[in-house]
């Protein structure tokens, strides 16, 4: 789990790289440019239940969830449209566990739930070619590609799960940061996504228990970065 610890020395790595870069000379940043982006991403999803839709087992009164945390690594790429206009989209799949909390506490309700958060953000950039501003927004699809019921769902009778694919909404904000004149720079970037999830366990066949769940994360990342 990506604790504040792991959180503050992540921050605090990238700062450092952008106080050293902040007086380095800048390439100029020009339409037609491709920035490609390798990062450490943090993933910090929510998972709480918004409503139960149906309930054939009886969970325990008041019980909640929530999804554990996770660290990836990440591909960005970048087109710029014009020195302050890019489109972006980025490539990593991230894996998580639902468990229970109120009313459930120390039950694992789903295992290894793999996503593809498959995001386009439109970017705007202030002062282009030299440390960088930028703020973005733009359509997401999170694409579940492996679900499993947890082991507490299997002892209690469950033998398949499914998380829903659905369509959300990315807020963006970061700084795009030259190292020297030949294209390299440090990035740190943070995303709010705004997204749900239908989820539903089966036995032998039959859904037994569907819920809506928040899982709206924060995706915070920082790394290197290449313009060409």
């Amino acid at each position: 789990m990506m604790t504040k610890k792991s959180l503050c020395m992540l921050g605090g790595t990238a700062l450092t790289i952008a106080l050293a870069a902040v007086a380095a000379p800048a390439s100029a940043q020009d339409a037609g440019d491709i920035q490609v982006k390798v990062l450490g991403t943090a993933v910090l999803p929510d998972g709480e239940i918004d409503q139960v839709n149906f309930d054939l087992v009886g969970l325990p009164a008041g019980t909640q969830t929530e999804a554990n945390n996770n660290f990836v690594p990440t591909l960005a790429i970048e087109y710029f449209v014009s020195p302050n206009i890019s489109v972006e989209t980025i490539c990593c799949a991230t894996q998580h566990d639902v468990d229970g909390v109120d009313g459930a506490a120390g039950t694992e309700l789903v295992a290894d739930g793999l996503l593809i958060p498959a995001t386009f953000t439109l970017k705007y950039h202030f002062n282009p070619g030299g440390v960088s501003p930028y703020v973005g927004a733009g359509p997401t699809y999170f694409l579940w590609i492996d679900d499993e019921p947890g082991t507490t769902a299997v002892a209690l009778g469950a033998d398949d799960f499914s998380f829903s694919d659905e369509l959300g909404f990315a807020l963006q904000a970061g700084i795009d940061i030259p190292i020297g004149d030949n294209g390299f720079g440090a990035s740190i970037d943070a995303k709010r996504y705004f997204v749900g999830t239908t989820a539903t366990w089966f036995a032998d066949g039959t859904p037994v228990i569907e819920t809506e769940h928040n899982l709206d994360p924060w995706v915070i990342s920082a790394g290197l970065s290449y313009r060409f």
